[in-house]
């Protein structure tokens, strides 16, 4: 079995049932790339990660990089890794879990926000001190940057 396999049958097994997944998108200064929600959609005015929901029989890969290319107009060229998970209420009230991966884009010049009020790149010091990214966003930000030191050095 596939590791993003494993993965969605985890989720079945601990009954979720809307699955989302979230990139961590870097330019060449190493800065993160960190949205604004619209403030009239759900948990509006925090900032995010791109993310989105995985449509029926969509693979964990091919929601990364739809929902990407969506959210931005950004092209991912390769998933580098996988952080973490982590799950909540959606507005809908349904159990959902957020897979959260670091990508490599084609390029980072041509961000074109569609479901965003606006966006911004942050060193990780900065989005793991910002105020308006949720503790669950800022858990995932830690393992990341855990995992960018070479095991914590």
């Amino acid at each position: 079995m596939k590791f993003y396999d494993l993965l969605i049958k985890k989720g079945k097994e601990d009954g979720i049932v809307k699955n989302v997944v979230g990139g961590i998108v870097l330019n060449s200064n190493q800065e993160i790339l960190i949205m604004t929600r619209k403030t009239d959609d759900f948990m509006g005015g925090i900032d995010e990660l791109p993310s989105g929901n995985m449509d029926s029989g969509e693979s964990i890969y091919e929601a990364l990089v739809r929902e990407v290319k969506e959210e931005t107009n950004l092209d991912i060229k390769h998933v580098n890794s996988y952080i973490n998970s982590f799950d909540y209420i959606s507005g809908s009230g349904k159990k959902a879990r957020q897979y959260n991966f670091v990508v490599t884009v084609q390029s980072t010049d041509e961000v074109k926000l569609t479901e965003h009020d606006s966006y911004k790149w942050l060193s990780i010091e900065e989005a793991r001190s910002n105020p308006k990214i949720t503790d669950e966003v800022k858990y995932t930000l830690e393992i990341y940057y855990f995992n960018s030191l070479q095991g914590g050095k």
